[in-house]
């Protein structure tokens, strides 16, 4: 028996208490990857290092983070998950303790790729939702669990603000870590029991990732968007943090993550994307999303020196690029129900690639031409992905 032919359980629904529990966990989960952003200065300061060596720590969490992806996410399609995703919350919190510990520069940066590494819970949470929803219901479930994920990282920033003016950039690694282990007891109790299933080889598994990919072509033209979106994501976020730092602005960390709560309604606005998915809207709704974007990224561009642009530049992107994630992840759970855990780490781990380039460039540009160069650049990549999006739409319309 092949991986593909590997035999699923018939779908029982999903409740909402499981559905708001799974938006929770993997919000918490995703949040840890973005901690440090809105610190980047006050970490910078603390270790003796330059902001533009400090913007590597996100860099480097998000490579971990796509290392986990692709290491560990494709077992979920063949390990007990009832299982496996308590045990990884568990070991996310040991590298939330290593980093509250962190003695240099070095060290943070180990920790907080071994936190990348092992913070993927979100991502086991998702497929395995995807597998649980009825057909009819998948896009609303699917919708509200990405949702939380967003959310999660949006509200990591507002947190993270508050408690290191409060306590130290340290104190919300310690608070983080003992959230997780919370959950995680929570998450072990409340998951289903799972059908076994074959065992496969770790390299075969590994490998099926790339086969299935090659595989869809839809599949492929998805994940360049997705990447080309948060790319402009990461981009964004990390070179707001350099612009509300600035003189222009001179925001502590704290009134920086209270910006984070604007992207929060953005967030919450694009869980109806799941919506338009279920109601068959899903390409002409994921192109829209992309006009958006590159709509809010002009105001951004045009408004450095004024809160309030930012502010509906900020509430327009999270929109637009949250609902681009759904309308590409419900999609890519749609094309081949046995093979979601491997399509979910194919689509998370592209997108975190394409994540860790927008955060480097955001510091190059930011060095170059201010914010004005970072918003330039988030268009150009925008243009990209709608190109891409133009020609090769029907593709994804005959999945």
């Amino acid at each position: 028996m092949t991986i593909s032919q590997t035999e699923r359980p018939v779908a029982p629904g999903m409740s909402r208490p499981l559905t708001l529990l799974f938006a929770i966990s993997g919000g918490a989960a995703v949040g840890n990857l973005y901690w440090a952003q809105p610190l980047l200065s006050d970490i910078a300061a603390s270790l003796g290092v330059s902001i533009g060596t400090a913007g590597t720590l996100i860099t480097m969490t998000q490579i971990g983070y796509a290392l986990g992806i692709l290491l560990i996410v494709p077992l979920g399609d063949t390990l007990n998950r009832r299982r496996l995703i308590p045990a990884i919350m568990l070991c996310s919190a040991v590298a939330l303790a290593a980093c509250a510990l962190a003695p240099s520069f070095g060290a943070l940066l180990a920790a907080l790729a071994a936190l990348g590494l092992t913070t993927v819970a979100g991502q086991l949470l998702t497929p395995l939702a995807g597998d649980l929803a009825r057909p009819e219901q998948r896009g609303r479930v699917v919708g509200t669990i990405v949702s939380g994920l967003i959310s999660g990282i949006l509200l990591s920033r507002t947190i993270s603000g508050f408690l290191a003016d409060a306590l130290g950039w340290r104190a919300i690694y310690i608070a983080a870590a003992i959230f997780i282990v919370l959950l995680a007891a929570l998450v072990a109790r409340a998951l289903p029991a799972e059908r076994p299933r074959p065992a496969v080889a770790y390299g075969t598994l590994l490998k099926s990732v790339f086969s299935t990919v090659r595989q869809h072509r839809a599949v492929q033209i998805t994940l360049i968007i997705g990447a080309s979106g948060f790319s402009v994501f990461t981009m964004f976020w990390t070179g707001l943090t350099f612009l509300l730092s600035s003189a222009s602005f001179n925001y502590s960390v704290s009134q920086i993550g209270l910006v984070g709560l604007v992207g929060l309604a953005g967030a919450l606005a694009a869980q109806r994307a799941g919506w338009l998915h279920d109601r068959g809207w899903s390409v002409k709704a994921t192109g829209a999303a992309l006009v958006l974007a590159l709509v809010s990224l002009v105001i951004a561009g045009f408004g450095a020196t004024h809160i309030i642009p930012i502010l509906v530049a900020v509430l327009l992107l999270d929109i637009a690029i949250q609902g681009l994630n759904v309308l590409n992840q419900t999609r890519l759970f749609s094309i081949d129900p046995n093979a979601r855990s491997r399509l979910n780490t194919a689509f998370v781990a592209s997108n975190f690639v394409g994540g860790a380039i927008g955060s480097t460039l955001a510091g190059v540009l930011w060095e170059h031409g201010g914010w004005v160069f970072v918003a330039a650049g988030g268009m150009a990549i925008v243009a990209f992905a709608l190109i891409v999006w133009l020609t090769q739409r029907k593709a994804l319309e005959l999945r």
